[in-house]
């Protein structure tokens, strides 16, 4: 029983390991991902390993094509903007149908408070409980399916500082306030807004960056 339970959680922390290694950009855009490599450095069977590359892949924080090695997408200036778009979308139709402040949010955001310069993990976390909040399921799976990305995104804006956890916050707390308020118009658009910021400077970073070293795999 013992080594049942065993290999249910391993590839579960190895897909958790991958998915902050990628997020933080410690593996850089364009970096490949193999199951040996993977299997090599959790001493681990390639099965295990292929379990948790094919979890990112379906998260969208790898992208595989057909007879080769999953790769860190490497997002061009277009589909980061088709992106954030789709994103202001869903977040702030979703920010608006809130009745309250989802507990799973207001826990992010203390910690993000909290984390200093590392500030992804929890951003992305407010983000997903404030989708997950509202009662639409069909919103909430549409954010889903974007999300992976989005953790791309996000990751490489702290990569690069180009928000300041201080920033973040700020925002978060904007748009928490005015959802306590009941104010869902106001609560939409400072979720647009936020989003747009962190897409402008993501996009003028993208248009004049050098490409980041990571560790191979």
């Amino acid at each position: 029983m013992a080594a049942e339970q065993h290999a249910s959680v391993l590839p579960e922390a190895i897909y958790e390991t991958l998915r902050s290694s990628i997020i933080a950009q410690d593996v850089a855009p364009g970096s490949t991902v193999t199951e040996s490599a993977v299997a090599t450095r959790f001493g681990v069977a390639r099965q295990t390993a292929k379990a948790a590359i094919e979890r990112l892949v379906a998260d969208g924080l790898l992208r595989r094509e057909k007879h080769k090695a999953a790769r860190v997408p490497e997002l061009s200036a277009a589909e980061i903007a088709d992106l954030y778009e789709s994103r202001t979308v869903v977040e702030s139709a979703a920010v608006a149908r809130l009745d309250g402040i989802p507990a799973a949010a207001l826990a992010a955001h203390r910690a993000l408070i909290e984390a200093g310069a590392d500030f992804a993990h929890h951003d992305i976390a407010f983000h997903r409980a404030l989708v997950a909040g509202q009662s639409s399921s069909r919103l909430a799976r549409m954010h889903a399916l974007i999300m992976g990305e989005v953790e791309l995104c996000i990751g490489q804006v702290q990569a690069a500082h180009l928000l300041s956890a201080e920033d973040v916050v700020e925002q978060h707390q904007g748009i928490l306030d005015a959802i306590l308020a009941g104010d869902s118009a106001r609560a939409a658009r400072l979720t647009a807004e936020h989003i747009a910021v962190s897409r402008d400077r993501l996009l003028a970073y993208v248009d004049s960056r050098i490409p980041p070293k990571g560790i191979p795999w």
